[in-house]
């Protein structure tokens, strides 16, 4: 972890609340390396002094070694190229790993529907009859014909085992014919609020189950025990090391089981969860809590609690709110129809007088707030909101989000930069999902949606992050994608938005952990 960069010259230690103590000497020095410090400060160096979890102090070889007392150890990176951890600005950490247990409909060589019918079949046959099978990952987009498995192909290879198989972009389902006898969908069951059951000419459900008509089935897999939440943080834990993931943003958090919360500190006090973790608590946990007569209400968790809570292994975050679908799977609200659908415009997930009033009281109530907002017609109201709260209650730091933040335009992006909102893109969905984008949008809308080149332009300042496990959440994928500008197709998707390979490890690192209010602490050597 960085310490403060104006104090970097010295070697401090730190208080267990990270402030700056008394000169200690250093646990360990590296040397003889190539430091990238995300610090504009001092940009370059070669060598760096830990303490514990802090990095005290960043130079040369010669300024760092004069720092060791003789119980220092000292290692020699040989050259190496040594950068700040990366921060995942918007992941879904728990459904990555509950997911590395179930079928990987992401794998290569699944090209059909076929394909994914006959790998359901056979985890079928390994299970008991009744038992769940459930798969995530498949994207209609790619497969042949651009569709979607239907309830009675599943129901051939599994009559007796509920189904589900999840879509990549989280926003949909398909499901057998028992899954939906089990949930008590038919062909009289009404569409949720925010959802949709998709049915075919004859009224009859599909299997297809869009945004919040999902739960209709999830819930019967729901709650998770303790132990389930635990294993599957631990799982997620050591691949996102591995790939050089320090800290992360789980984007929601109380839709799995009533102890949730407790599941990440217990993995925490375990050592199973070894990043350090930022909660991004979903709407749904917040509730009104009144105090002395007189006072206004809060909105928030138990006793008022809201952002900023915790410390630097698991703090409380924004409020996460949905406004919208997804872009992939066409239930995105736009201002205009979809380029293979016209007539659809895609949906709110949250009816917008709710939305504005969940966005108002939770700004009034202390919240940092984060609005999963994807079409251009979600953006422009959440920004609306946005500003309205933001009049009738003024916060010079208020660092509120829009997560995603995809269908933009020149419009969009002024009222963004001007009212200070972070837009929270993903970087490698111009990889795995550029192709659907031009497809579902054509050429002249995608030229905005997901920019980056002209954000920075603007000034409007956007950390990296993946939507893991909407797409492969290795940062260096992520980079790559963010500098090349290509789609797994090998089309161009926009080159005019092309960023360079240390602006986009800036955005991973630094950006990451301001949106985060944490930029004193992480994001730079």
């Amino acid at each position: 972890m960085a310490g403060n960069p104006s104090q970097r010259s010295k070697c401090f230690g730190m208080d267990d609340k990270g402030g700056v103590v008394v000169p200690v000497n250093p646990d360990t020095v590296f040397v003889n390396g190539h430091l990238v410090t995300v610090d504009e400060a001092n940009p370059r160096a070669c060598a760096m002094a830990v303490r514990g979890e802090w990095i005290v102090a960043v130079g040369n070889d010669e300024e760092i070694r004069a720092l060791r007392s003789p119980e220092t150890r000292e290692v020699d990176l040989g050259g190496l190229v040594v950068i700040p951890g990366f921060n995942d600005a918007h992941n879904h950490m728990l459904s990555f790993g509950l997911g590395l247990q179930h079928l990987d409909l992401r794998r290569p060589g699944l090209r059909r529907v076929e394909d994914i019918v006959a790998l359901v079949a056979e985890r079928v046959h390994e299970r008991p009859t009744g038992t769940w099978v459930v798969g995530r990952g498949y994207d209609d987009n790619k497969l042949e014909g651009h569709r979607h498995p239907t309830r009675r192909e599943l129901d051939v290879v599994s009559p007796d085992h509920p189904v589900l198989l999840g879509h990549t972009s989280g926003h949909m389902i398909v499901v057998n014919g028992a899954a939906l006898k089990e949930a008590g969908i038919n062909r009289s069951s009404a569409d949720p609020p925010g959802g949709r059951i998709v049915r075919d000419a004859t009224g009859e459900p599909t299997g297809l189950l869009q945004e919040t008509a999902q739960a209709l089935v999830n819930r019967l897999l729901l709650p998770l025990s303790l132990d389930e939440v635990i294993h599957a943080l631990g799982a997620a834990s050591s691949r996102y090391l591995s790939q050089g993931i320090t800290s992360a943003q789980e984007a929601g958090v109380g839709g799995t089981s009533p102890l949730e919360l407790v599941g990440y500190q217990e993995a925490v006090r375990r050592g199973q969860l070894q990043v350090r973790v930022n909660l991004m608590i979903g709407v749904s946990q917040l509730h009104e809590t009144l105090g002395k007569k007189g006072e206004q209400p809060r909105f928030g968790l138990d006793m008022g609690l809201h952002s900023g809570f915790g410390d630097h292994r698991l703090r409380i975050g924004p409020v996460k709110i949905f406004a919208d679908g997804s872009l992939i799977g066409r239930t995105a609200a736009l201002f205009g129809g979809y380029e293979t659908e016209p007539d659809n415009i895609g949906f709110y997930a949250t009816a917008p007088k709710i939305l504005r009033e969940q966005i108002l009281r939770a700004h009034e109530s202390g919240w940092q707030v984060a609005v999963h907002a994807i079409g251009d017609r979600a953006v422009s109201f959440v920004l609306d909101c946005f500003e309205e709260a933001l009049d009738r209650h003024p916060r010079a730091d208020h660092r509120h989000r829009v997560e995603h933040c995809g269908v933009l335009n020149n419009t969009l992006i002024d009222r963004i930069a001007e009212l200070g909102v972070i837009p929270v893109p993903q970087q490698r969905f111009i990889y795995e999902l550029g192709d659907g984008f031009i497809a579902n949008l054509g050429r002249d809308r995608v030229q905005l949606t997901y920019p980056q080149r002209t954000l920075i332009d603007r000034s409007v300042l956007f950390p990296g992050s993946s939507d893991r496990p909407v797409v492969d959440g290795a940062p260096l994928l992520g980079i790559q994608s963010a500098v090349n500008q290509l789609t797994a197709h090998g089309q161009p998707y926009v080159p005019e938005e092309r960023i360079t390979a240390e602006e986009a490890l800036r955005a991973y690192t630094l950006h990451s952990a301001y949106c985060s209010f944490e930029e004193h602490i992480k994001g730079s050597l």
